[in-house]
């Protein structure tokens, strides 16, 4: 069910032609058959070199890239070097045809040469719905004001789809001059006037188009072409940017729903914005040289709402250019991914990043359908226009499958003319279904989970009177009219209610675990508010997003794992203003250890899938809790190079973790026998061949002298864990103490026993420091 913007996994192929060499019929060959054959075109490929085997002659690695692409074909010019990477990736990107790929691929200097990957998005309540108000007084030693006051020196950094400057959200009224050692600009394009569009408050707007440029200009791309700037035409970006750092904006609405004060995590944090995302998707390339100039330019935080599939880390641009910026000291924040109910459906798993997934708030648009029976149905909806009157009018629903999901160009005017039309959810765009409907001659939808979706509800702002249903409601309304003779319904609109419960609640979205590229390392890491979440938006789009949609607002309403990633950008900015000295490793441990697992009832969070409990594999650690994170008591630090233990316990060759670490001169003397022996705040255990898994954790006293900790464990009827010493007693701020847990296997346990979890935490009178634990005994991960 694609959001608004879906998060897909890629499918780029990477196979290439190999050509002999030393034959002129066979170049001759080639020649002829890229003038006959477009499939032989040139493409974009990222070439990962020996950035250390430089010859003195060239001043710089620009010029030594350029040269060998010179030298390539005839061909080949300086145009074809599209980006030269300076701090995320050793290597460029170059626009090549096949055979100049295999080319490359034989040089002694080159360690891989691989296509283009395109990333796909993953698309005021909640600083209320956080405990962020600004009346809350002391945060943990801070009062509101000083930490606002501190956040002006942090820069958030925003890979997306570019920026709308002239949102309110964006303005810099009451900030100070910039940070004087901010070193990134905003550059200049045809809709885009840095003088009159940048300021104190958006003090970054770059845009990266080579690899778009490359893929629209080739026969497969028939996207409208966008200027090339860093305005954002699509919408994506600015919600994204105003939610981690937007400033606060009164009668802030979507046509009237949730109208309030809307305002970012971090209000008066900096924002940069970096577009990497285009009509026709996110590309590596891009998204690598984003990351590589966002790093050079001083953001303290980046913010990805996109990903693609999982894979190697070696292979995974995000997770190659994330570790450089962790490496400076950047929390990289990246979303989990809308693939959710499936298992093992995450992007972006690599441990020195933050993956979240995506919970709902206390906030809801109810709708309602009446039906001929006399029930009331209620759902959800951000329906603004004209409603339907007090007249009940005919209700179809046909069970043709493309009927039945309304796919563009499946109902027949004759049947649904005039009337409200039942949808099933799933495969299209849920406005995408209304348009249909309202093309077809219907006057209204009922859209209708299914399983996958279970009974999560999602608004949108329909093209006409629309509610969205859950799947018990939606089976008893398929039921209705496949047993009534003449089926009838009424839709009406409620507005914005809040203080809705339970919540949060898991949205079934939400990418879930195991993490299929590291088991060992538990993801998604927690969940923040992603369900219909109102923030700034672009005016050269409708908040559908559809090209008939010719309204335009200021704000709109989004859901999706998309959403959830900025607040937790936003939060990880306030922290690092609270404590500057903090690692991205111990920010986000603050933010996982501190996290709640029971919703506004005081139950066990529930997940909207089939509405049962959720696991850990849904939402991580928990949902973020942003007082309790900012003083967290202890956490879990993990150096750069305990990062390189990491990546040395992964069997890799030295190559591949030279790609990601960027250091010639990189050994694994040091590694892990296990990679889940890093000093990661979660636990994710697997019983392989031994019935005993054993790790070794290092906490670091952030909270007072003196503090004294014992340790709590949850574990299942399966598994007895030991942990030793029972009790961590820190006589200074700074100190770290360590202490061993033993998982051991029950005799008996079947090896294709069921996932179980349970949790480990470390609690005194001011805090609890919790874990939670994942228990697998196969890796099919039942």
């Amino acid at each position: 069910d694609p959001l608004s913007q879906s998060h897909l996994p890629a499918t780029v192929s990477s196979s290439v032609l190999a050509f002999p060499m030393g034959s002129l019929f066979c170049f001759s060959l080639i020649a002829f058959l890229l003038v006959l054959h477009p499939c032989f075109a040139k493409k974009t490929y990222i070439v990962h070199v020996k950035h250390q085997q430089k010859p003195p002659s060239y001043s710089t690695h620009h010029d030594w890239y350029d040269a060998q692409l010179k030298s390539l074909s005839s061909s080949s010019n300086s145009e074809s070097l599209l980006y030269s990477y300076d701090t995320a990736y050793p290597g460029f990107a170059a626009s090549l045809d096949p055979h100049e790929a295999e080319l490359l691929r034989q040089s002694e200097d080159v360690v891989g040469v691989y296509e283009d990957t395109v990333y796909t998005l993953h698309t005021t309540r909640t600083p209320e719905f956080l405990g962020l108000d600004n009346e809350l007084g002391v945060w943990a030693g801070h009062t509101q004001q000083e930490l606002n006051s501190a956040a002006q020196d942090v820069i958030i950094g925003v890979l997306d789809t570019g920026v709308w400057p002239e949102s309110k959200s964006f303005s810099d009224v009451g900030m100070p001059d910039v940070p004087s050692r901010w070193r990134g600009e905003c550059e200049s394009g045809p809709d885009f006037d840095p003088k009159v569009h940048c300021n104190k408050k958006l003090v970054g707007a770059r845009f990266f188009a080579k690899g778009y440029r490359m893929s629209s200009s080739s026969s497969f791309a028939n996207q409208p072409r966008q200027p090339e700037s860093p305005r954002d035409q699509d919408g994506h970006g600015t919600h994204t940017a105003s939610t981690a750092a937007g400033a606060p904006v009164g009668n802030a609405s979507l046509f009237g729903y949730a109208s309030g004060i809307a305002r970012g995590m971090a209000p008066r944090a900096r924002v940069a914005t970096y577009k990497v995302c285009w009509p026709t998707g996110c590309f590596g390339s891009d998204i690598l040289a984003g990351m590589d100039r966002a790093i050079l330019d001083g953001v303290d935080v980046l913010s990805l709402s996109l990903g693609g599939g999982s894979g190697p880390y070696y292979r995974d641009t995000i997770a190659i250019g994330g570790f450089s910026a962790m490496e400076k000291g950047i929390v990289v924040s990246c979303s989990a991914g809308n693939s959710g109910p499936a298992k093992a459906s995450l992007a972006n798993t690599a441990p020195w990043i933050m993956t979240v997934g995506a919970g709902t708030i206390d906030r809801d648009f109810p709708a309602y359908a009446v039906l001929g029976n006399g029930k009331k149905i209620t759902g959800v909806s951000l329906y603004s226009g004209k409603g339907m009157g007090k007249k009940l009018v005919s209700l179809v629903y046909n069970t043709d499958s493309s009927s039945s999901l309304c796919l563009p160009g499946s109902l027949n005017p004759k049947d649904v003319r005039g009337k409200i039309v039942v949808c099933d959810r799933g495969t299209n765009a849920r406005v995408e279904k209304g348009l249909v409907v309202k093309e077809a001659g219907g006057v209204g939808m009922i859209l209708a989970n299914t399983v996958e979706s279970g009974e999560e509800l999602v608004a949108d702002s329909h093209l006409l009177p629309a509610v969205a249903v859950g799947r018990k409601l939606g089976n008893a309304i398929r039921q209705y009219v496949k047993s009534e003779r003449n089926p009838t319904a009424l839709l009406s609109f409620g507005g914005t209610v809040v203080n809705v419960k339970p919540s949060p609640v898991v949205a079934a979205f939400s990418s879930r675990g195991p993490n299929t590229v590291t088991p060992q390392i538990l993801k998604p890491d927690l969940i923040g508010p992603g369900v219909n979440i109102l923030a700034a938006w672009s005016e050269a789009i409708g908040p559908t997003g559809l090209e008939k949609d010719t309204r335009r607002t200021k704000f709109n309403i989004m859901s999706g794992t998309s959403m959830s990633c900025p607040h937790i950008s936003g939060l990880a900015a306030l922290l690092k203003a609270a404590h500057p000295e903090w690692s991205p490793s111990a920010i986000k441990s603050a933010l996982m250890t501190t996290a709640y697992n029971r919703d506004t009832t005081n139950s066990p969070l529930r997940d909207a899938e089939g509405d049962q409990l959720s696991t850990p594999w849904a939402h991580g650690a928990g949902h973020v809790d942003p007082h309790k994170a900012l003083s967290p008591g202890l956490v879990y630090d993990i150096r750069p190079k305990e990062y390189i233990k990491f990546l040395c316990s992964l069997d890799y060759e030295m190559e591949h973790i030279q790609a990601i670490v960027k250091r010639p001169n990189v050994t694994c003397a040091k590694k892990f026998s296990d990679p889940g022996q890093i000093n990661y705040p979660s636990f994710a255990v697997l019983f392989g061949k031994s019935r005993v898994v054993r790790y070794t954790r290092t906490l670091t006293n952030v909270g007072a002298a003196g503090s004294t900790y014992e340790v709590v464990i949850d574990a299942p009827p399966s598994v007895t864990v030991t942990v030793k010493p029972s009790k961590l007693v820190f006589k200074k701020v700074g100190e770290r103490l360590r202490y061993t847990v033993t998982f051991v296997s029950k005799k008996g346990v079947s090896t294709m026993s069921k996932t179980t979890f349970g949790s480990i935490s470390w609690n005194n009178a001011q805090n609890q420091v919790r874990s939670p634990v994942s228990y697998s005994w196969s890796q099919l991960f039942n």
